[in-house]
């Protein structure tokens, strides 16, 4: 593998105007659709060349093998020995796997007709507690595709007692649902926040909060310790990760706010991005494609951050939603077998939402000294009903801001100077329904993965988030005697002598 990465940088880098001029068949070759998503990663510096090398070093990687791995049910988080198996959730993995997430599937459905049957009394509003991907995923769909729905829903994950407060006012306790999500059922934020939103039913005289509340977890026997019926619990998979999690029970607020219809077509979407990524070339496999664009900038060019706008307002939600995928899976720095990586991991995803973004980011990705690639994400279909010039004005701005930063301009004053030649991928949804987001989501995923094998990583565990969460054990449990002299200040500062 080394040496295929050796092979990729002695590639001379050209220009986009150059490969523009000398791959007349650029646009066509870099552009691809699939799923109701076209993708075009044409303004980008990935020439022919490069991607013939980059398709060398994912067969060194043994991307094929680690791929069929992945979907076999195989352990491919050796650090943990488990398998990944989020995409049996949705059809497209080991026989066993798949048949045991269509029982879950079946239960969650079941509950979620007993609860529009009336079994749970009046339900008017879901309050969704959980962290990370247990929260991420359910408020990325209800966002995108339920607002003015049947039920008002609430995602808290912050344990800021502030968070909980505002998702809690105004909203009827009797009349409210809550759903808490933790795949260990420890998760300190989670539990305090739930511990709280009880409480907050019986101040309100709600008899029996717990006839109220929904588990979804991996550890069912601990929802029955913390006092819920076995019979409102939704369990999911040991090996579903928490940020894969929400085609699963994870997913349950997201399937009970928009309907079972909607869920099935997001894992119907999500299933069509499986099979293309297992099934197509590498010169015409989105996933791979992306990947092969990540490591060029983060690699090659030396761009530490990738930034991600959505021209939609019913994605504003997923740069976040792609922070925690991609740094939590590939901010790594030791290979499989405990090597150094010995080169730039994942980059910082950061971004926003246009044209918003435009008046406040786009300065610096026009004018500023930083390489930074950027990604449109847009639907050829509105998601409103008011006059389309909306929407035309808002496909206008983003297509242009991609031709203007490869294009720049030229002036004689150097204030008004834009350099160009800086790259974007645009991907351009026909219309953003169940369907597609489930195919977007599952291609972001599977990029994430592609991006780990080219670099011999694990993306599937997260010993990154666990040492500060010790270290507030410590605090909590007032052992913190060996800190540092600035983190006791600040203990003594904010608690007094005992946290």
């Amino acid at each position: 593998m080394d040496e295929a990465w050796g092979k990729l940088e002695q590639v001379e880098s050209a220009t986009l105007a150059a490969l523009f001029a000398d791959e007349p068949d650029r646009v066509e070759r870099l552009t691809l659709a699939d799923a109701g998503i076209r993708f075009d990663f044409s303004k980008t510096h990935l020439s022919r060349e490069l991607a013939t090398r980059f398709a060398d070093l994912a067969s060194a990687a043994g991307l094929e093998a680690r791929r069929d791995a992945m979907f076999a049910g195989e352990i491919v988080n050796p650090t943990e020995g488990r398998p990944a198996e989020h995409s049996a959730e949705r059809g497209e993995g080991a026989p066993a796997s798949v048949a045991h997430a269509r029982q879950l599937h079946a239960r969650m459905r079941t509950m979620i007709d007993a609860i529009e049957a009336g079994a749970f009394g009046a339900v008017a509003s879901i309050v969704h507690v959980g962290i990370g991907g247990s929260a991420l995923g359910p408020e990325l769909l209800v966002d995108a595709l339920g607002r003015g729905g049947r039920y008002d829903v609430a995602v808290v994950s912050n344990v800021d007692g502030s968070a909980l407060e505002a998702a809690l006012a105004g909203r009827d306790p009797h009349a409210t649902l809550l759903v808490i999500a933790s795949k260990t059922f420890t998760t300190s934020e989670t539990m305090l926040n739930a511990r709280s939103a009880i409480d907050w039913m019986v101040h309100g005289g709600v008899t029996d909060p717990f006839g109220r509340t929904v588990a979804l977890t991996a550890s069912p026997e601990v929802a029955i310790e913390f006092g819920i019926d076995e019979t409102r619990i939704l369990p999911f998979s040991e090996s579903v990760g928490g940020r894969f999690s929400l085609w699963s029970s994870i997913g349950f607020p997201a399937a009970l706010a928009l309907g079972w219809d909607s869920f099935e077509s997001l894992l119907e979407g999500a299933a069509a991005m499986d099979r293309h990524f297992r099934l197509a070339p590498p010169e015409r496999n989105a996933p791979l494609l992306a990947a092969f664009v990540d490591r060029l900038y983060s690699n090659l060019r030396g761009a530490e951050t990738r930034a991600i706008f959505a021209y939609d307002e019913r994605l504003r939600l997923l740069p976040s939603y792609l922070q925690q995928l991609e740094m939590e899976s590939n901010g790594k720095r030791v290979r499989l077998d405990g090597s150094p990586v010995g080169r730039t991991s994942a980059p910082i995803v950061w971004g926003g939402v246009g044209t918003d973004a435009q008046h406040a980011m786009f300065q610096l990705l026009h004018q500023g000294t930083h390489d930074v690639p950027v990604e449109f994400v847009a639907a050829i279909e509105p998601g409103d009903a008011l006059d389309p010039e909306h929407h035309r004005q808002l496909l206008i701005n983003c297509f242009a801001q991609g031709a203007a930063l490869m294009a720049g301009c030229a002036a004689d004053d150097p204030n008004r100077a834009y350099p160009g030649d800086r790259a974007s991928t645009t991907i351009l949804l026909d219309r953003l329904d169940a369907r597609t987001l489930g195919a977007l989501i599952a291609f972001y995923e599977h990029r994430t993965f592609a991006n780990a094998v080219l670099l011999g990583i694990n993306p599937f565990d997260q010993f990154g988030v666990e040492l500060g969460k010790e270290l507030a054990k410590r605090i909590d449990n007032q052992s913190a005697l060996d800190f540092d002299a600035s983190t006791r200040a600040l203990i003594a500062h904010a608690f007094g002598d005992e946290p």
